[in-house]
């Protein structure tokens, strides 16, 4: 803990970078971590379907030591980061290539363009959704149970593991803010959206505790109207502004996220849920931490990456690795910030480190 808070005392992100290698020895903190997701945490998952939404060419992995794996990221994305902080051995392995004996470790569920609804980033192709993601789990939590020999043994251990949750980017930036290619914009008041989502989401997350999953943190959506995709689409701004509209209809979502975490727990039992404020965490003094491009991706600035086209070279001072995804330099700090919060608004009502130390039918006295 105290070497984690003496990081923050540290402008440049490259010490920010010695501070975290140094500082994840010990003892892993959970046993298991399952993440569930899209292109924010996808580790490979949508290599093998068809579609638009893949990573797995360069110059995606530039300076991640496997190279081009599938993530949607010049390095770490921060469920990466987070299963390092948490000192666990590895990575988390994508589902659609996890061995039997990994998946007691965990699996990364997470696909690429993927949403809360199911018709969310089809202009892009295959994908897999939530509901699809959590079928897969239900598949996994079948393999766990075969190897540990019964439904008790099975969900004692998912009760001890850490499940993340991050979803919904999507349902806005590539459905509801494309009202070319979908017609929610035109069915929904904004806050009418944010409700459905709500609505929809609430029931996939209580699949997830039927399954299982007993300590789940939930990334709310960042402030996706300073993504360089928004600036492009619809930003008659500076470099130092952000399409606030879009800001503003995420804020209604992310509103009633915490009110659904609340409500989770309170309603079931041994259920631990906490919000990890991406919104806030990303209004964070980005200049200070050296973070010098934040209106363009290092790859394919306002557009896409394209395979084998030529990213920045100062990789550590742009926020965002493409048009909608952070650098890893972005991820280590959105990491940190979640893993111990440097501000109360950071986390709800604990922050990922917390949530990781609870156990079974510990009460949650935050």
């Amino acid at each position: 803990m105290e070497c984690m808070s003496k990081m923050w005392g540290l402008v440049p992100v490259l010490l920010l970078v010695s501070y975290l290698q140094n500082c994840v020895h010990g003892e892993p903190e959970v046993p298991c971590y399952f993440i569930f997701g899209d292109s924010l945490s996808d580790s490979g998952n949508n290599n093998k379907l068809v579609t638009l939404g893949r990573a797995n060419f360069p110059p995606n992995g530039i300076d991640f030591p496997n190279g081009p794996t599938g993530r949607f990221c010049n390095g770490r994305t921060i469920v990466d980061v987070l299963a390092e902080l948490l000192k666990l051995d590895d990575y988390i392995p994508p589902y659609a290539t996890v061995s039997d004996h990994r998946i007691l470790e965990g699996a990364n569920f997470g696909s690429g363009s993927s949403g809360i609804r199911d018709e969310t980033g089809r202009h892009y192709g295959d994908l897999i959704t939530m509901k699809e993601q959590l079928k897969n789990y239900q598949v996994a939590v079948s393999r766990i149970t075969n190897i540990l020999g019964n439904d008790t043994a099975a969900m004692d251990h998912l009760s001890k593991c850490l499940f993340t949750v991050g979803i919904g980017t999507h349902d806005y930036i590539n459905n509801y803010l494309l009202p070319q290619l979908y017609p929610t914009n035109s069915e929904y008041t904004p806050v009418q959206y944010a409700s459905v989502l709500i609505n929809q989401y609430f029931q996939q997350l209580k699949t997830l505790y039927k399954n299982g999953a007993r300590k789940v943190a939930i990334f709310g959506l960042g402030r996706l109207g300073c993504t360089p995709i928004e600036l492009g689409l619809y930003g008659d701004v500076t470099e130092t502004e952000c399409v606030e509209f879009v800001n503003d209809a995420v804020q209604l979502f992310n509103e009633r996220l915490v009110k659904m975490v609340d409500d989770l727990n309170s309603n079931l039992t041994d259920a631990h849920f906490t919000y990890i404020n991406m919104s806030g965490i990303q209004s964070f003094d980005a200049a200070a931490f050296g973070f010098r491009v934040k209106n363009n991706g290092c790859c394919g600035g306002q557009l896409p990456c394209l395979p084998f086209a030529a990213p920045c070279r100062n990789r550590t001072e742009h926020l965002y690795w493409d048009f909608i995804n952070p650098t890893e330099a972005a991820n280590m700090i959105f990491a940190q910030r979640a893993y111990i919060s440097q501000s109360p608004s950071d986390a709800h009502p604990m922050d990922i480190h917390t949530l990781a130390q609870l156990h079974f039918g510990e009460a949650d006295d935050t």
